[in-house]
């Protein structure tokens, strides 16, 4: 099934043919029967019809891309499925190598396995991370559950094994696929075999039954046999080639291990002087200056290196602080840095604010601040990253709206509750939040939410009850 946007290829959804002898997409309220044709020449054709007794059904391709079954259930129209069913469910928005993986609660894009991202974001495709030339002896994994890649060419009247030597024989090839179709009714075998060259694009991975258009389709995926670098089986060395770099390894090892404790040793001093000219900010306060005296403080050379230098290509927001970047600091660890901005409505004493609130508080439903830093006129706060951003960008995106079932909604509504119960009555501290909405709202990878933007925030007395505001607060 191909849906197009003009010329450009939209969507693409692939049958696997596993049920020739026909069938039904079922669901709690109507079903839709199958029946396969097998011409001559092995072409196949299927054809639709509603099951006796089921109400009116309609498949409609709306202006948006989407191709959505609905019935008509109660006197209204009851949506049934609808195809693509997530944003990396659009064709090739993965890249080359890359996959939506729909195993997950929110599918997202992944590297194929033996594959490594091309940049921070998997999106724009993967690259092996063992080169592969026919020079080099190289092996087939099967990568099972699979929606087979597009632009595949299809060579007839192959067995499996003839099909893992079609491929195996050239070395161009990267991939293939096989199944033997078998038809009850028209009494043939359709062998089918499938091969790559050159990269895979829109490709996918199911687990078990996966929800189509009117109802269930069971086993949607299939094997896809990928060929990766043999790094096993090279031919053994001479004693000579194997001492060599070893000597040479650990000449390199000693000197890393001198440098590393010459830095540390600089480092060290570097950071007590940052640390010290931070915590001059906080003077006025000798309890703020002891609750936070063990608070991570990052360098900026360290922000700039983790956001290349802030670029736009690493912006991933902008709130009332100023703008956010999506970081990589040493480690490989994923963070989401905020960058105080000349014209934000929120400064010195927000900044201040939240640096003392996250020394204090700790919870599962709170985001946690990792670090902050300031170098001149430069106020950043480090937070931990979270996948799927902001509650807004699902409520409001008509695209991404069908993630927040129920089910998942009731979560996120417990766990601000849990995190706004702490802030107000179980923390050290009684917080009122006073800018709380769904932008504020960030959702881990399994859409738990956590509370941000603390800079607003108003600290209370153990028995105050009330309190008083000296400007109009929040968004």
């Amino acid at each position: 099934m191909l849906i197009r946007n003009g010329s450009k290829l939209y969507y693409r959804g692939v049958w696997n043919g596993a049920t020739v002898s026909g069938g039904t997409y079922s669901s709690n309220d109507d079903s839709i029967v199958y029946q396969v044709n097998v011409g001559q020449g092995g072409e196949v054709s299927l054809t639709l019809n509603v099951s006796e007794g089921s109400p009116l059904t309609r498949i409609v391709l709306e202006h948006t891309g989407k191709l959505t079954s609905l019935s008509w259930i109660n006197q209204s129209w009851v949506v049934i499925g609808s195809r693509p069913d997530a944003a990396c469910g659009i064709y090739s928005s993965c890249g080359p190598f890359g996959y939506c993986d729909f195993t997950k609660a929110v599918p997202v894009c992944q590297c194929l396995d033996g594959f490594q991202p091309n940049g921070l974001d998997v999106s724009s495709g993967c690259r092996r991370t063992e080169t592969l030339t026919c020079s080099k002896q190289s092996h087939f994994v099967a990568l099972p559950g699979m929606k087979v890649p597009d632009k595949s060419l299809h060579i007839p009247n192959r067995s499996f094994d003839d099909c893992t030597a079609e491929c195996n024989s050239d070395c161009s090839c990267t991939a293939y696929a096989y199944r033997s179709l078998s038809s009850v009714i028209a009494r043939v075998s359709l062998p089918r075999c499938l091969v790559w060259k050159g990269e895979l694009i829109d490709t996918g991975k199911y687990n078990g039954n996966t929800s189509f258009t009117a109802g269930t389709y069971p086993n949607l995926g299939e094997n896809l046999y990928l060929r990766l670098a043999d790094t096993n089986g090279r031919k053994k060395k001479t004693l000579l080639k194997i001492i060599l770099p070893i000597i040479s390894f650990l000449l390199i090892l000693t000197f890393i291990n001198l440098m590393k404790m010459f830095k540390y040793r600089g480092n060290r001093q570097n950071k007590g002087i940052l640390k010290r000219q931070i915590l001059g900010h906080f003077s006025s306060s000798s309890e703020i200056t002891d609750k936070i005296i063990e608070f991570p403080f990052i360098s900026f050379e360290d922000v700039v290196a983790a956001t290349n230098n802030f670029s736009d290509s690493n912006q991933i927001g902008m709130g009332g602080f100023g703008k956010v970047y999506k970081g990589m600091l040493d480690g490989g660890k994923e963070v989401a840095i905020k960058r105080l901005s000349e014209g934000s409505r929120q400064g010195i004493e927000e900044f201040k604010n939240e640096i003392v609130l996250f020394s204090k508080l700790q919870h599962r439903n709170l985001v946690r601040l990792l670090g902050c830093c300031i170098h001149g006129d430069e106020r950043l706060l480090i937070y931990e990253y979270l996948r799927n951003k902001s509650l807004d960008a699902f409520i409001f995106d008509a695209t991404r709206q069908h993630v927040l079932d129920w089910p998942t909604r009731f979560k996120i509504i417990k766990g601000v509750a849990r995190g706004l119960l702490y802030l107000h009555q179980d923390s050290r501290l009684t917080i009122i939040h006073r800018d709380l909405k769904a932008s504020n709202i960030l959702l881990d990878t399994e859409m738990n939410p956590k509370i941000s933007d603390f800079g607003m925030a108003t600290i209370f007395g153990e028995n105050q009850q009330q309190g008083n505001t000296a400007r109009v607060a929040g968004t």
